[in-house]
């Protein structure tokens, strides 16, 4: 992404030097790549002092240790109110805590989830800056250059918020998309196991899907993915791929984040987790030899099936965006950040992995301060729609088809919507074994009961 990132910021006439450790990269690159807008340098101090000041400085190396030792080598070389720009997929906490001890030395520093793989790099990625608003005014102009553009042809940068929002933001960008593709390929699961269709077959319901309110970009490739022929032996390349689904960590930062500030993301935990699930494919083979597949119970036409399937799969997009919006809401509340997220839908409408036609449902509906599921129009979207996803759900169950992440979807709309949850027993037990109080319906204080 950072070779790719250059290129884009040299092909839109903006001069722009690169730096890698590795000598002869550097050399490489330049010798592919180089122009009147893109130049190499293979010394670190020569790279700082040909940058024209205040310097604007990109990274993109692991995150982690990488990010402090880049930091480290570069700070000998810098002058007060040079930026260093980190467009790597690096924790938020890390990002606080980087600003705060550059800050200290009068460096600027911003912490930018950048968003669209190598492809979007090149083309044009979303942009999600954090650090103080005088930094941000200081790229944002080369920054728009190289941008993707929304619904309505802006570019898809915003100002997200001081010191570590945007590097949370594009966690929970990350932690919503691992959500998004769980769910699709909980869908591809049932066409494949239980109606047994073939994967150009499936891809012809997605590509159906990918005309309506589903459209998104992941249901763009997925078509790709499910007809590609494989190279090495006849038949689909999907079915020659091994069900071990790696992961970088991003999607385990959003199920920490949310834990840490108390906000219930069980669609992008559960993505987590089955992930984590796939990885151990010789005890699940193993596994599946004790427990066979029981007959199927019940089996509905595939014509009608794919139409409850389609909304149960929107109704499941939308809870899973409303539990990452709310991670992003209440984190912003704790952190005292001013996060918009009609804007972040809009930047997400383009150049990002889930840039989908529900971001520009949600930049037109979207509130700060209220849960998707309050507003109107998402409301009634939810209550035409979760019928269906009750009823893929239970089909699975029926079918011993694992939907963590349609389930968790729908377990999270259940729950948020109740009045009434068993809570109470919950607290009952609690008070009883370890005297841990309870509050009562009825009066205000906090309670205890010496149990008979």
């Amino acid at each position: 992404m950072g070779t790719n990132l250059a290129r884009n910021f040299a092909n839109n006439k903006i001069r722009t030097i690169v730096y890698n450790r590795t000598k002869e990269k550097t050399i490489g690159f330049i010798r592919i790549y180089g122009s009147d807008y893109l130049e190499g340098e293979t010394n670190l101090k020569g790279f700082v002092e040909n940058l024209e000041k205040p310097r604007k400085m990109i990274i993109m190396v692991k995150a982690g240790e990488p990010v402090d030792a880049v930091i480290k080598q570069l700070l000998p070389h810098l002058d007060k109110n040079d930026i260093i720009i980190d467009c790597g997929n690096s924790n938020y906490k890390d990002t606080q805590r980087r600003f705060e001890e550059l800050k200290k030395k009068k460096i600027n520093f911003i912490g930018c989830g950048v968003s669209g793989g190598e492809e979007g790099a090149l083309n044009g990625p979303s942009l999600m800056p954090g650090g103080t608003k005088k930094s941000y005014q200081s790229i944002a102009p080369i920054f728009r250059k190289i941008a993707a553009k929304d619904f309505a042809g802006k570019p898809t940068l915003t100002y997200i918020g001081d010191n570590g929002a945007g590097h949370l933001v594009k966690t929970v960008h990350n932690g919503i998309e691992y959500g998004v593709m769980q769910i699709m390929a909980e869908a591809y699961d049932i066409l494949r196991k239980f109606y047994k269709l073939s994967p150009p077959k499936i891809a012809d319901i997605f590509e159906k899907y990918n005309k309506g309110q589903l459209r998104s970009y992941l249901f763009e490739i997925a078509i790709t993915v499910l007809n590609q022929k494989d190279d090495l032996k006849r038949g689909y390349l999907i079915n020659n791929i091994l069900d071990k689904a790696s992961q970088k960590g991003t999607g385990k930062w959003t199920a920490q984040a949310s834990l840490e500030n108390g906000v219930a993301t069980p669609s992008i935990t559960e993505a987590v987790f089955a992930r984590i699930l796939s990885s151990e494919k010789d005890r699940r083979t193993h596994m599946s030899k004790l427990y066979k597949a029981g007959k199927k119970r019940r089996k509905l036409p595939l014509k009608k099936f794919i139409k409850f399937l389609e909304k149960a799969l929107y109704a499941a997009m939308l809870s899973n965006y409303a539990q990452g919006y709310d991670l992003i809401a209440k984190t912003a509340e704790v952190e005292k950040w001013k996060i918009n997220l009609k804007e972040i839908s809009r930047i997400w409408e383009g150049g990002c992995i889930v840039r989908a036609k529900i971001l520009n449902f949600l930049h037109k509906n979207a509130s700060t301060n209220k849960h998707l599921f309050e507003i109107p129009k998402i409301a009634k979207e939810m209550k035409k729609n979760i019928p269906h996803l009750r009823f893929v759900a239970a089909f699975g169950a029926e079918n011993g088809i694992p939907l963590p992440g349609l389930s968790a979807s729908l377990n999270y709309f259940e729950s948020i919507t109740q009045e009434s949850l068993p809570a109470n027993f919950i607290q009952g037990l609690r008070d009883y074994f370890g005297a841990h109080t309870y509050e009562r319906t009825d009066r205000k204080g906090t309670y205890h009961t010496k149990w008979q």
